[in-house]
């Protein structure tokens, strides 16, 4: 059967690597190491319960949170090009 421009499983294979690429940022944004016991950002101390659920957290809520709100998203990016764009 003819496929035109791309090969068979070809749109499953960028679902496949938008996928690891989402999970490989999460990955990358996970703290590691030893907790701290003050904010690195505004040095108010981290609640206990926080430094044992969060492993190597280093951030209060409130600052994590605004550092959350300030990095966005790169979910929908793709950078394989359309068939469309391929043409022009």
């Amino acid at each position: 059967m003819a496929s035109g421009w791309a090969q068979d499983g070809a749109v499953q294979e960028q679902i496949d690597a938008s996928i690891d690429d989402a999970v490989r940022l999460a990955k990358s944004r996970l703290p590691s190491g030893e907790s701290f016991d003050f904010c690195e950002e505004c040095g108010n101390s981290i609640p206990e319960a926080r430094r044992r659920a969060i492993l190597g957290v280093r951030l209060c809520i409130t600052c994590q949170s605004a550092l959350e709100q300030n990095q966005g998203s790169a979910a929908g990016v793709n950078r394989r090009g359309s068939k469309d764009s391929q043409l022009r």
